[in-house]
């Protein structure tokens, strides 16, 4: 007899205690491996896959895409042992689901099918399996094809006995007056679930063509149809007349601070409640710095790849600074009121993705060439731009370098990535009139900004470290002298 096992959101770390369930990888009858991904979460830092630590058939699933759990709701069932299918009419095969869910809990924790409650990247390594779909008896009517079999005390079958899922709720919410029967609809596609949110139309109510009663899309397509129809037949009220003076209602849209967008806000604010902080800034000749750069990337008249990139030169000049200057390589203990003075700089910069703001780290960047931190910096990127980058690679930075010129503009004041102690800004560079040995001439030039903790250094510290950054970049051969 078949052990049915419930997985719970593991602990993802960092501090995280909730998730948004994004997508679903397996649906309920799919058989999955040990350590197999089965569905994909969003955290306030990245986007990742968690996998099942059981081998098995996919008994429930709890949450629908979009839900937020929290650390140690139930993610799903696992019915480890057999993947044969109950038999029967709905009701049987609800019954014989809830009798072995409370028959296979008392000794769940001892199954040998299972790698336990594993992070993101941690298992036992065993192979993944191709998915297997195990199918449900044929339904003996059209009318139950949208529908999951129900236990006679109204529970979906979806779910343990004895336990209503938390978070399973319907996709949408039927109309009034019609009954609804709970568990999932006979849905693969997500791009159908899509289109019927949009339309909120309820999938419990449409009848599919497909196989086994499988809803397509041409079947929602058809009842957003009807639905148009029957909303034109009624006689549409007479629009008022506005008054002189009168204001029409304005509608609102309200979009939750969630995810990694909620995360941002929270730091952002959290930093200025907490950080008095103060901003320094200057312009530089960067001429130099770009005709270095020209020559890097063209030793011997070749033009050499992967390209040194502005931003890792600047990473380079940074860390050169931080070692100058360790003040801002530092964070505040307020509890302890104790500067803690750091040995190691993880150097955080700033990425604009489709998702929102991130701040990707480079680790160890005080012991990295230019070439290195630019190969680790391209490597971040495309990572977050795919969305793919762990909650590791974007916590623990120790100063961070927001480069803002690639949208076009000169100068901003950086809001402090709490809890550092200093971010560096840096604008475009755009060609200016500039005073060049005692003559006008026309130069590279770039705004650099620094906003720095004014609890770990005065003024003085923080203009030292923004004028040594600037002589840089305008005399690369400065760098040398700490290289």
């Amino acid at each position: 007899m078949a052990q049915v096992l419930e997985f719970k959101l593991p602990d993802l770390g960092e501090g995280l205690t909730e998730a948004e369930i994004v997508r679903w990888l397996v649906e309920v009858g799919d058989v999955v491996a040990i350590d197999q991904p089965v569905v994909e979460v969003e955290t306030a830092k990245a986007m990742v896959e968690v996998p099942c630590p059981y081998g098995g058939v996919v008994t429930a699933r709890f949450g629908a895409e979009g839900t937020e759990l929290p650390v140690g709701a139930p993610l799903l069932t696992v019915a480890v042992g057999s993947v044969e299918p109950v038999r029967g009419d709905p009701e049987t095969r609800a019954r014989s689901d809830a009798d072995t869910v409370a028959g296979a809990r008392a000794d769940a924790d001892t199954s040998s099918g299972t790698s336990g409650n594993v992070l993101v990247g941690y298992g036992t390594g065993a192979p993944v399996a191709r998915r297997r779909r195990v199918r449900p008896a044929p339904m003996s009517t059209p009318g139950t094809a949208s529908r999951e079999a129900t236990s006679p005390g109204g529970t979906s079958s979806d779910a343990p006995s004895g336990r209503t899922a938390p978070t399973a709720a319907p996709e949408q919410a039927s109309a009034p007056g019609t009954a609804v029967t709970p568990g999932p609809v006979a849905v693969i596609s997500p791009l159908v679930r899509k289109l019927a949110r949009q339309h909120g139309l309820d999938l419990r109510q449409i009848v599919g063509t497909g196989r086994d009663g499988l809803i397509l899309r041409t079947d929602v397509e058809s009842a957003i149809s009807a639905t148009d129809e029957e909303r034109t037949a009624g006689a549409a009220p007479a629009e008022a007349v506005p008054v002189a003076g009168q204001v029409r209602d304005m509608t609102e849209e309200r979009i939750p601070l969630r995810g990694v967008r909620g995360a941002v806000a929270e730091k952002l604010a959290r930093s200025r409640r907490e950080i008095p902080d103060a901003t320094c800034w200057v312009d530089a000749d960067a001429t130099e710095l770009m005709a270095a750069r020209a020559a890097m990337n063209a030793v011997g008249g070749k033009v050499t790849e992967p390209k040194v990139s502005v931003l890792a030169l600047l990473a380079r000049i940074c860390t050169a600074a931080l070692a100058r200057f360790p003040e801002l390589n530092s964070r505040v203990d307020t509890e302890a009121r104790e500067i803690v003075r750091l040995s190691g700089v993880h150097l955080g910069f700033a990425a604009q993705t489709d998702r929102g703001l991130v701040v990707p780290v480079v680790r160890d960047a005080h012991t990295r060439s230019t070439e290195s931190i630019g190969a680790e910096i391209a490597r971040l990127t495309e990572a977050a731009r795919e969305g793919k980058l762990t909650p590791a690679q974007l916590t623990g930075g120790t100063f961070t370098l927001n480069n803002y010129g690639v949208f076009g503009v000169d100068g901003s004041t950086p809001i402090i990535n709490h809890p550092e102690a200093a971010m560096l800004g840096v604008g475009r560079i755009v060609a200016k009139p500039w005073v060049h040995e005692g003559e006008l001439a026309v130069r590279q030039v770039v705004q650099l900004s620094l906003t720095f903790d004014h609890r770990v250094c005065d003024g003085g510290t923080a203009g030292g470290f923004l004028r040594y950054v600037a002589d840089c970049v305008e005399q690369p051969a400065v760098l040398l002298r700490s290289l």
